[in-house]
């Protein structure tokens, strides 16, 4: 049995693989043509591209390993089957479902992988990127131009004579509140970037409110702050569960059931492996490829249209469903015969 076992998961592993290797591959091309249309919008160097790369592997894994290790599994017992090694194993008395066994603990690990990425994964790396982009997007914003109008600062609308090393000479600034103008006239502003937030420090300069009456005042120093878009916290396990239990949008709900369904799938599809890869090579032809695909695509428009109902018990219905219809083309194909 330990042969068998390493007989099959050797097999497993050299279809699995470069199934694995060819659809990243694809999915990579397609984020790697998004994140590149970002800069469009934002300038980033090649480092900052591949630092964006990177936070989308987890994704890429997401979509990637449920699919192959389906269409692989199936596979392999298909290719088993073709060198007549399941006939010949079945011939010594071992079932079906015996050589099933193998691929539960592998089936097991693959889900709660799955698992693991879809719920800590992607949201951390998700929030890293959000960081990182509001940042890159702010810096744009904040890019002040000498002699361009129309620029703004938060509320601010500026405008710069001109620029010296770091520091703007000449900055006018305006704002109207509610019906009262102030204008602000520095002859030094620097722009300093912090952590959450960019700060314009004036200097040298006169500040005027124009409201009922006039509020004229000289300043030495004067420091305007833009406070960045929070985003929310992601950096402990606290955080990740208040993430998806708390304040949770219809978004954030639909997100949830499909990646609990998609990790459900190496698992609820044990007996399709067998079902749609077991076959007579003598008798019947290999259409395992083929079964594989179009039953990987009827899960993932069962769980699209099923899910977007945002009730929870699809959950449980799906699943169930999965593994009923499993049951019911393992009978027909193989209980009848082996």
């Amino acid at each position: 049995m330990i042969k068998l076992r390493l007989y099959v998961l050797k097999n497993l592993s050299s279809v699995f693989f470069p199934i694995f290797l060819t659809l990243f591959a694809i999915t990579s091309i397609i984020f790697l043509v998004k994140i590149a249309s970002l800069t469009s919008v934002i300038t980033m160097n090649f480092s900052e591209l591949l630092l964006l790369y990177s936070l989308k592997i987890p994704l890429i894994l997401f979509y990637t390993l449920p699919v192959t290790f389906f269409v692989s599994s199936v596979i392999n017992i298909s290719k088993i089957s073709s060198e007549y090694e399941l006939i010949v194993i079945t011939s010594f008395g071992l079932s079906p479902l015996k050589i099933l066994k193998i691929l539960i603990p592998v089936s097991l690990l693959t889900s709660l992988l799955l698992m693991i990425i879809s719920f800590i994964l992607i949201p951390k790396s998700t929030y890293i990127e959000n960081l990182f982009l509001n940042k890159k997007k702010q810096e744009v914003k904040f890019n002040i131009k000498p002699s361009e109008y129309g620029q703004k600062f938060g509320p601010w609308y500026m405008y710069v004579e001109g620029k010296e090393k770091n520091d703007y000479k000449n900055m006018m600034l305006y704002k109207n509140d509610n019906g009262k103008d102030t204008f602000i006239i520095a002859k030094t502003a620097r722009l300093h970037n912090n952590a959450n937030s960019f700060t314009l420090e004036l200097l040298n300069g006169t500040s005027s409110i124009i409201a009922d009456d006039l509020t004229y005042v000289n300043f030495q120093k004067m420091t305007l702050n833009n406070q960045l878009p929070q985003i929310k916290q992601l950096k402990s396990l606290k955080d990740l569960i208040n993430y998806w239990i708390k304040n949770r949008s219809y978004k954030k709900s639909l997100t949830l059931i499909r990646n609990v369904l998609i990790s459900l799938l190496p698992v609820i599809s044990l007996l399709f492996y067998i079902a749609l890869g077991y076959y007579n090579p003598r008798h019947q032809k290999n259409n395992a490829s083929s079964y594989s695909i179009v039953f990987v695509i009827l899960y993932i428009l069962l769980l699209q249209q099923l899910s977007l109902s945002i009730n929870f018990s699809v959950l449980f219905y799906l699943p169930m469903s999965w593994i009923f219809m499993s049951i019911f083309i393992y009978y027909i194909r193989i209980k009848k015969y082996y």
